[in-house]
């Protein structure tokens, strides 16, 4: 596998089938993920460790959980929205755990049903049983809504740093910046994340970009101008936050790629094999709404997979 110069982490499996009719099964959740690990998407958020009758699709987070730390070569996360979901990440062995809050008071409690202030509260909770562990686990927290909220309207720049900085003090070993209602747009974004890496230092930055108004990948760009070299994106587009109306989801892993990948950037991933998931995935999650370029008007005959020739 080739160095990368960005890291492309897949949401679909967690944000991508939050909201979908159509429950998977355990095999087919485990099979998305080892095929994408063969595609060169290493980096994998596998399911949410939140109460079933929440998000049903999430009933066998635990079954899907385990078999995602027996597939070779995949760096399998959770993503947490609370100490008792952390707790479960921590029990299953997981060595990557996401915790999220939003920027926004009034989102989180629309979507936690707590402050945020409560949540960074719990936040250092999980931190502490983190650091009781007996083994090394990474703990990333995200900040959602950080570029505007459908139920507060406008957040403050200053909100999302001082978030940043409690989250860092408080033991988060990586900050996700989420647009999670498709709000950003990239002078936003380059004026933000500009900030955020310089507040952050050493601490590893990503950014979960929403394509709900047609800008995610321009804000993409953005990011990368401000210096970071992480992103989520989910298979196909799947995926939105069921408080951004008309939402389209998240930011399509196949696009991404091929943005990235046609300017010289590295990401390590056949495109052509996310295609090809992409046709099985749309086989499971019959009248879901799929998005992207690429799958409707194919690679370029100027473009180069170099994954694919390498392989």
């Amino acid at each position: 596998m080739n160095e990368r110069d960005v890291q492309i982490r897949e949401v679909g499996l967690r944000d991508g089938l939050q909201m979908v009719r159509t429950i998977l099964t355990s095999a087919q959740k485990l099979e998305w993920c080892a095929r994408m690990v063969d595609a060169g998407v290493t980096d994998i958020e596998v399911t949410s460790f939140v109460p079933p009758k929440v998000v049903p699709q999430f009933a066998d987070a635990v079954e899907v959980a385990t078999g995602a730390l027996a597939i070779d070569g995949l760096h399998a996360a959770a993503l947490v929205p609370n100490l008792k979901g952390a707790q479960r990440a921590f029990d299953v062995g997981l060595n990557k755990v996401h915790y999220v809050l939003s920027a926004s008071n009034e989102h989180n409690l629309k979507n936690v049903r707590r402050s945020t202030a409560e949540s960074v509260e719990d936040f250092e909770r999980i931190a502490a049983a983190r650091d009781e562990l007996n083994r090394e686990v990474m703990l990333g927290a995200g900040v959602a809504t950080a570029f505007g909220c459908t139920i507060a309207g406008k957040v403050d720049e200053r909100t999302v740093l001082g978030l940043v900085e409690t989250l860092i003090d408080a033991g988060a070993q990586e900050i996700t910046i989420a647009d999670t209602v498709g709000y950003a747009n990239p002078a936003q974004v380059r004026a933000l994340m500009r900030q955020v890496m310089a507040l952050a230092g050493p601490v590893p930055i990503a950014c979960h970009f929403h394509d709900t108004r047609g800008l995610g990948l321009a804000n993409v760009m953005a990011a990368l101008d401000a210096g970071v070299r992480a992103f989520d994106g989910s298979l196909g587009g799947l995926g939105g936050c069921p408080f951004a109306p008309n939402a389209t989801g998240n930011i399509n892993t196949e696009d991404t790629v091929f943005m990235l990948e046609a300017q010289g950037l590295r990401t390590g991933i056949d495109i052509n094999r996310l295609l090809a998931i992409r046709e099985t995935i749309a086989a499971w999650l019959p009248g879901e709404p799929l998005t992207g370029a690429i799958a409707r008007a194919g690679l370029p005959a100027t473009f180069v997979d170099r994954e694919a020739v390498v392989a």
